[in-house]
């Protein structure tokens, strides 16, 4: 959470993140970062592998952009469908064209919730 200093819930006491005290001192604090490109990358790669589906090299590098840029998760699950897109089109690999096609259909979670926010208030 990040409330920030806050009342703690029933009482009067303010502290980090409204949690008691003696519960924050016995709590272990786990420092997280964003996941690289080239993490994003390798993670994609072993999905691909696992999934037996085989993907170029450049699309695999537009997969760890498309991941730095919205989730991994989008672009783990833009593997299905540009797996379908190739196949269309008569091909066993996935290229960066098949990544760019299939971005265009869907949309990520932020730019779902952005595009709802803009279209507020359309319907009534």
């Amino acid at each position: 959470t990040n409330r920030g200093i806050t009342t703690i819930r029933g009482t009067q006491t303010k502290s980090p993140h409204g949690i008691p005290v003696d519960l924050l001192d016995r709590l272990l604090i786990v420092n997280t970062a964003p996941y690289t490109i080239q993490e994003m990358v390798h993670i994609c790669q072993i999905r691909a592998k696992t999934e037996k589906i085989n993907v170029s090299d450049a699309a695999l590098k537009q997969l760890g952009e498309v991941g730095s840029r919205t989730s991994l998760r989008y672009a783990v699950q833009m593997l299905t469908p540009a797996k379908l897109v190739a196949e269309t089109c008569g091909r066993t690999e996935i290229e960066p064209s098949d990544i760019d096609a299939v971005d265009g259909l869907f949309l990520d979670g932020k730019a779902s919730a952005q595009m709802l926010a803009t279209a507020e208030g359309f319907m009534k």
